[in-house]
C-alpha cells in the first residue's frame, strides 16, 4: 500500500476525476516495475476492492459461434485485466425493462442469451469493484 502524491490528466494537475477520464498518478515509493497490467488503485480507507476467487456478473451473449454450457471458460476483460474464468452457475435471467430476474436453465444449444446473472470462478484470483459501489467502472467483455 502507498499514497498518491499527485494526479494528472494530459500532463495537467487534477483535483478530481470523473467516469471516463484517463488519469495518471504519481505514487510514493512505487516503481514502474512494480505495477502490473490489471492492477487497481483505490481509497484504502473507503471500501477498497478485495481479492475474489469468484464473482457474479450480468452478461449478454450475442451470436456465439459454439455451444455454451456450465463449464464454458471464456477470457473476460474486466477493468484493464484479462481473466480466465469459468461459468460456474447460471443464477437467473434478467428482464431489461423491469429489472426483475428469474431462474432458468442454461440451454447449451442457445448461442444467444438474454441478459443473465452468471457466477464466474476466476483463475487466478482477481480484484474487482462492486457494481453497486462503482456502476460506471465494471465492464466485462468476453474474448
Amino acid at each position: 500500500m502507498t499514497e498518491v502524491k499527485s494526479a494528472e490528466m494530459h500532463h495537467e494537475a487534477l483535483s478530481e476525476a470523473l467516469p471516463g477520464d484517463n488519469v495518471g498518478f504519481h505514487a510514493k515509493n512505487v516503481s514502474v516495475k512494480d505495477v502490473r497490467h490489471g492492477n487497481m488503485a483505490s481509497d484504502s480507507k473507503n471500501d477498497p476492492p478485495m481479492e475474489a476467487s469468484g464473482f457474479t456478473a450480468q452478461l449478454i451473449i450475442f451470436n456465439h459461434p459454439g455451444q455454451i454450457s456450465a463449464r464454458y471458460a471464456p477470457v473476460l476483460d474486466c477493468h484493464r485485466a484479462h481473466i480466465a474464468c469459468k461459468f460456474a452457475e447460471l443464477k437467473g435471467k434478467i428482464d431489461c425493462c423491469s429489472g426483475k430476474s428469474w431462474k432458468m436453465a442454461l440451454n447449451p444449444r442457445n448461442r444467444a442469451m438474454l441478459p443473465s446473472l452468471i457466477w464466474f470462478l476466476a483463475s487466478p484470483c482477481v480484484s474487482i469493484a462492486s457494481l453497486t459501489l462503482l456502476p460506471w467502472a465494471v465492464l466485462l467483455c468476453v474474448t
